[in-house]
């Protein structure tokens, strides 16, 4: 969402995210921002402004809660105290005195009994002076440029008396797939892909994520925006100080020659019955990509699809080009962290055109950034749960935890959590 509003036209000027490694991450790529480590439940507007030095007005919040009360795919309880937080993000842009919020979750939010809880959302958002677009719209990814299937549900408001935002128009269908109303298809998997150089070619990547080459192939059109090759490709972003000639993100996994075997002998488009790992078609989109859980609930990794050319899962790198972020972008230099996070991100170029629609309606013409920016230090790319915490000068979430239960040693979860951090 930051990058997809800064894409648009806009200053980001602070982020929260409570967990330490994603603060690091988010500190990294946009240096300018004002990173607040916590919960927004300990937070209220006066304190964003003050630790972010904003004085004037605050134009947009956006953001997505946490999403696992939510899901289809979980447990989809209705009062899940996941969701509360949904409740706070209500009370942070009255808070802030926002004049426009867009809001962010799953799918799920919008079917069965959690179709009660959403229509209570929108009254509260019209009882704190917001009206909300209506009728509400599930987005999907792929009608706006991006190879992957992913469908999330944006609500739009604006104080009341201001104009609304209007849902961005589609712009490509998917790819595969017939033309519907005119519009050209969007790009594939392999126009993703294709240029990249394989992962596996590289020893230094066992140990490492990054490394120099020249293997780089012919890259489509999308790719040559990912690779930021023209001028056009920052939007009305910073253009970011970068080397070009490095592959990033990309930290091999080691396959066996068994599933190596089961991976090549699996149709693209098909999902593998072993591992249930589906196998990207070069000329379609990706499955939705999905995030995992964090080690609260057990690390556990959401599998990655497998590559339509490679016997072997697709790198970080592979899976933030399905995703639309540029390649100066950086993650986590762990496979786990980096999968997380892309995986519980919006995909920027949907988050752009819903900015945009933002912008618009706001009234304002945005303007190109010539001054390049410079990335952050790329230690915060390193960093475990412990280390992040201590540089943000917060307390980890799993250490909270063994506390309050009287633990007086590192608890197997935590010990879990560093094993898959090293891998």
């Amino acid at each position: 969402m930051s990058l997809g509003f800064e894409q648009a036209g806009f200053d980001v000027r602070a982020a929260v995210e409570i967990d330490p490694i994603h603060s690091c991450i988010h500190h990294f790529n946009f240096p300018l921002c004002t990173v607040i480590p916590q919960s927004v439940q300990d937070l209220n507007g006066q304190g964003i402004r003050q630790r972010a030095g904003i004085a004037g007005k605050v134009h947009v919040v956006c953001g997505g809660a946490p999403c696992q009360g939510f899901s289809m795919i979980g447990k989809r309880v209705l009062d899940d105290p996941r969701n509360s937080l949904v409740r706070d993000f209500v009370r942070i842009v009255s808070e802030l005195d926002a004049d426009y919020f867009v809001f962010e979750n799953v799918k799920g939010l919008t079917v069965g009994e959690h179709r009660k809880f959403l229509d209570e959302l929108i009254a509260e958002f019209e009882s704190a002076g917001y009206a909300v677009r209506l009728p509400w719209l599930v987005l999907n990814a792929v009608a706006y440029g991006v190879p992957q299937d992913r469908k999330r549900l944006f609500l739009l408001g604006a104080k009341k008396g201001r104009r609304l935002p209007l849902y961005p128009a589609h712009v490509t269908t998917c790819a595969g797939r017939a033309m519907e109303l005119g519009l050209p298809g969007g790009p594939s998997c392999r126009d993703a892909l294709d240029d990249l150089p394989d992962a596996s070619r590289f020893p230094k990547l066992l140990t490492n994520d990054e490394v120099r080459t020249n293997a780089w192939g012919k890259p489509s059109a999308y790719a040559k925006e990912l690779r930021c090759l023209e001028r056009s490709a920052w939007h009305f972003g910073h253009p970011r100080i970068w080397d070009t000639e490095t592959l990033t993100c990309s930290a091999r996994s080691e396959h066996s020659d068994v599933s190596q075997l089961r991976f090549a002998e699996t149709p693209p488009g098909d999902v593998e019955p072993i591992s249930r790992f589906f196998k990207l078609a070069p000329s379609g989109v990706s499955n939705t990509l999905r995030a995992g859980t964090d080690a609260a609930r057990g690390a556990f990794t959401s599998p990655r699809p497998i590559h339509y050319k490679y016997p072997r899962c697709v790198t970080v790198r592979e899976m933030a080009r399905l995703h639309g972020f540029p390649d100066w972008f950086r993650f986590h230099v762990t496979k786990w962290h980096g999968a997380r996070q892309i995986g519980n991100s919006v995909p920027p170029p949907l988050a752009r055109a819903v900015a945009s629609s933002v912008i618009a309606a706001m009234g304002i013409a945005p303007k190109t950034v010539a001054a390049p920016l410079a990335l952050g230090d790329p230690a915060l790319l390193k960093m475990e749960m412990s280390q992040a915490s201590a540089h943000w000068g917060v307390t980890c979430p799993i250490q909270a935890r063994d506390r309050k239960s009287g633990a007086r040693k590192r608890s197997q979860l935590e010990t879990e959590t560093d094993r898959l951090a090293a891998a």
